[in-house]
């Protein structure tokens, strides 16, 4: 298989493409509008899918829904449940990076009016009674990221108030952070921003980690036994980095968090520092779980260890216009910038000319004119090693991601576990071109699998051929695979 071929369809590239107009809310909501139906190559697929007249009859409720929007944010949302109509990925109305970082900083920064309420604790006493504490509960001290923060119980409350909190000056100690009532079933924790969030779900995993919704704290004090599982649980929702750990004598934990092109010279490291353990243990566990995707050579040292016998690749088609193809020249004239080597530098030109000479049409930029809609790649040997690989998979698994997973399914050794994915892999390969006056980037799709509508993804997802449950806990997720792979 000609990687390049592959790794062409996953740069994400930015362009411009703008006329002169007065910015408000309805020229913009014109301007996506006539550029998506233009320009992304799931557009007529789903018109032809879904009929005309309900096309029409969605453009008339949303453009009355634009005409009556109070703000900017509200505008930019209005409009990507405009592009929802067509799918439910692949799609993006995105503002730009430096006023997300702006208003972060700004956010991280606010200071409040009034006087924030302040916990007011002997803490050399509290931290003498939590250390004589037996039993774990929700009283202690933790930390997270940015903080450490204390928890006591207060009559029928418990309260979170800031121990430190790094870099972080509208924070001080004793702050108030959050509280929840002594059922554990409710409360309020405030953000960063210090603006109110309900609390919907607090539990205590193991002794040592305490969630309260999305956020984590890991327990600094009282000290109780670690639970291996649930540490390794915790560090893989937490890293962004790839990583590999032994589970038992015969089996092998990696844990791949993105699949993004910028995490191949790591994902690789982790693979070239245990080849040997991965080529002499029987089973290999693959958590893909949170796993979004990004470019498909992210993997392709993954493929040996799976590999039995020749993957089938459907190919794909990209959409020829003249925007769309100034995507394909950005990439070969800033190729170094992309990471794209001399040697399929020229590749990129040819995809370019025979795109630019079929404007208007779905062009196969793959196999070199062969006629074919597969690609097929076939490994000189089968290694021993692993002799089974289960892979978990969940509904935040796409595009990339579940490439990777349809090739994988084609092995002898391979079965997935988990979740059903998210489906978002037929109509794929992002652009982003920006708004007439800067104010936000629409992001939509280049290509079209030639699978649909046979073996089509979207909407639908893949399948795990053993479904986890829901009495199954997601730190539990490992050890319910590694007995399946290690039961005789």
């Amino acid at each position: 298989m000609n990687k390049i071929k592959i790794l062409i369809l996953l740069f994400l590239g930015i362009s411009t493409f703008t006329y002169a107009q007065n910015c408000n809310c309805e020229s913009n909501f014109q301007w996506v509008k006539k550029t998506f139906e233009e320009n992304d190559a799931g557009f007529q697929y789903v018109i032809d899918k879904k009929g005309l007249s309900a096309y029409n009859a969605h453009n008339t409720e949303f453009l009355n829904k634009i005409r009556n929007v109070k703000s900017d944010v509200e505008c930019t949302q209005t409009i990507y449940q405009w592009l929802k109509f067509f799918r439910s990925g692949h799609i993006a109305i995105s503002p730009y990076q430096t006023q997300n970082t702006s208003q972060t900083n700004n956010n991280s920064k606010l200071k409040d009016s009034k006087p924030w309420e302040s916990v007011k604790v002997d803490f050399k006493k509290f931290e003498k009674y939590i250390n004589s504490k037996k039993e774990a509960d929700i009283e202690g001290i933790w930390e997270t990221s940015s903080y450490v923060i204390a928890v006591k119980k207060f009559d029928n409350v418990y309260k979170g108030f800031i121990v430190s909190a790094k870099g972080l000056e509208n924070w001080k100690p004793n702050d108030l952070k959050f509280q929840i009532g002594a059922d554990k079933k409710s409360g309020t924790y405030y953000l960063r921003n210090k603006n109110s969030q309900e609390v919907k779900n607090v539990e205590l995993i193991g002794k040592n980690y305490l969630v309260i919704d999305e956020f984590t704290l890991k327990r600094v004090s009282p000290k109780f036994e670690n639970d291996k599982a649930i540490d390794t649980y915790f560090k893989s929702v937490a890293t962004q980095k790839p990583f590999l750990e032994e589970i038992n004598n015969s089996t092998l934990l990696l844990r791949i968090p993105t699949f993004d092109g910028s995490e191949k010279k790591y994902i690789d490291s982790v693979l070239d520092a245990n080849k040997q353990k991965i080529e002499s243990k029987e089973n290999l566990i693959i958590d893909l779980r949170n796993n979004g995707g990004g470019s498909d050579n992210s993997y392709s040292r993954l493929i040996p260890y799976i590999y039995t016998n020749p993957i089938r690749t459907v190919r794909t088609q990209m959409y020829s216009t003249e925007l769309n193809n100034k995507r394909m020249l950005d990439l070969y004239e800033n190729y170094e910038k992309y990471g794209i080597s001399k040697e399929d530098r020229e590749f990129l030109k040819k995809a370019y000319d025979k795109l630019n000479a079929n404007l208007g049409k779905f062009v196969t930029i793959q196999g070199n004119d062969d006629g074919q809609i597969i690609s097929e790649e076939k490994l000189d040997k089968v290694l021993p090693y692993p002799k089974n690989i289960g892979i978990i998979i969940n509904n935040n698994n796409g595009s990339t991601t579940e490439q990777f997973l349809l090739a994988a399914k084609q092995s002898k050794k391979v079965k997935l576990f988990g979740t059903t994915t998210m489906g978002v892999l037929d109509i794929s390969n992002m652009n982003f071109v920006d708004s007439p006056c800067k104010e936000f980037q629409l992001g939509y799709s280049l290509s079209k699998s030639l699978r649909i509508p046979d073996m089509a993804i979207d909407e639908k997802g893949i399948q795990p051929d053993y479904y986890i449950d829901k009495s199954i806990p997601e730190y539990k997720w490992v050890d319910f695979v590694n007995g399946i792979l290690n039961e005789k």
